[in-house]
């Protein structure tokens, strides 16, 4: 899934399946997580950071942005709310420290549109001031109260820079009292998914503005049966991943989050069959047949999602298109 894109613009198509959460203030996290099979690593200077050590945490993310080998990942830094009194200075050191070495910032807890519009201009502020390319840093915007969920198809709508939009389903069940103290688990006493409205709702928004959606994290590291589970519940949907907190998840959340060689195979060979029935040589139709399915044009815009996942993943096909014989 991943295109070239244009100087100043942001690549909204990055794989993200699995996104692992790394303690910014943490070293050896932050030197083990480079050699981890996570498609993109965000490096925290929220909730994983103490408030005594978010000062120092910037530079040493700093630091480990401008010296480690990130090579495959996507690069991202957490910053903390715009409520907090980090916010600014947060973004101007790892910014200005390294910003040719980052991909995106993700703003957490946007509650509306305005911050997201906060971000973009300090951002390009400090972009023509270190004289970096103006707008190539991302925006991830993470939604995790009932505020920002009623507001967030203006969020996804604020910047040209959004990449995703990702739920935090933690403070997300804290702000409407949900009872259960599991985050990412179903509720008891309710039979139904009790997450499928916020998931879809944010899904919505997302596709609506040709971003990403990111699922949020599975607080019971070492329940890798669980996490299948609540990512596979994401995937089904639609999402394009996961985050991950612990290296056991990241495994599991690319598998989730990637399709099956079957599901691949057929997809790339339902886009080969419909190129080939509207050329020349195919006879300029408008649908054909491969195999007992009837193919057409909605059938390629479908197996265009399963094949951009797939090559994403570095997937490589097993079978090949063959034009009928006439």
């Amino acid at each position: 899934m991943t295109e070239t894109t244009p100087a100043g613009t942001v690549n909204r198509l990055r794989p993200r399946r699995s996104c692992l959460a790394v303690p910014g203030s943490n070293p050896r996290f932050l030197e083990k997580a480079q050699g981890l099979a996570a498609d993109q690593v965000f490096l925290d200077l929220e909730d994983a950071c103490a408030p005594l050590a978010k000062p120092d945490a910037r530079h040493t993310i700093v630091k480990f942005l401008n010296e480690g080998d990130w090579t495959g990942k996507t690069r991202v830094v957490r910053v903390n709310d715009w409520t907090t009194h980090w916010t600014y200075r947060d973004v101007v050191t790892v910014v200005e420290g390294a910003g040719p070495n980052l991909d995106c910032i993700m703003l957490p807890k946007v509650q509306d549109a305005s911050q997201v519009v906060a971000l973009d201009l300090l951002l390009t502020q400090i972009e023509k001031t270190m004289g970096f390319e103006v707008g190539r840093i991302g925006i991830e915007a993470q939604i995790e109260n009932a505020r920002g969920l009623n507001n967030v198809n203006e969020i996804a709508q604020a910047s040209p820079r959004i990449e995703t939009i990702i739920f935090g389903p933690a403070d997300f069940m804290a702000s409407i009292n949900m009872k259960s103290l599991v985050v990412g688990e179903q509720p008891p006493g309710y039979p139904a998914d009790a997450y499928h409205y916020i998931l879809m709702k944010i899904l919505m928004a997302a596709r609506a503005n040709d971003l990403q959606a990111i699922d949020g994290p599975y607080l019971q590291i070492k329940n890798v049966d669980g996490f299948r589970a609540v990512a596979g519940r994401a995937a089904a949907l639609g999402f394009d991943g996961k985050w991950v907190l612990h290296p056991g998840q990241v495994e599991a959340a690319n598998e989730v989050f990637s399709p099956s060689q079957e599901d691949y195979d057929h997809a790339e060979l339902i886009l080969d069959a419909y190129e080939w029935c509207t050329s020349e040589a195919g006879g300029k139709k408008g649908s054909a047949m491969l195999g007992d399915e009837m193919i057409d044009e909605a059938s390629r815009k479908m197996a265009l999602v399963i094949a951009g996942k797939g090559r994403a993943a570095g997937m490589r096909r097993t079978s090949k298109f063959e034009a009928p014989e006439a």
